[in-house]
């Protein structure tokens, strides 16, 4: 398990993370938070390359606004 980054905001329905280097998870990776509790899949990665931001599709029963600053990651 990596740190991928933290939710910077939440945008039509995704929550957006700020990635912590450069490195990144691919689109598909699952996301989890510090409990290993399923948050969501990664389903597009942009902006710029030294530190990009990741769109996270929430898994069901997922409420975006609780995820506001929370640090994720990689499985």
């Amino acid at each position: 398990m990596r740190r991928v980054g933290e939710v910077v905001r939440t945008a039509q329905g995704l929550a957006i993370l700020r990635c912590s280097d450069e490195a990144h998870p691919d689109i598909g990776t699952d996301v989890v938070d510090s409990e290993l509790e399923s948050v969501g899949r990664v389903v597009d990665v942009f902006g710029p390359v030294e530190r990009p931001y990741l769109a996270v599709s929430p898994a069901d029963g997922v409420a975006l606004p609780t995820l506001l600053g929370e640090k994720l990651y990689a499985r």
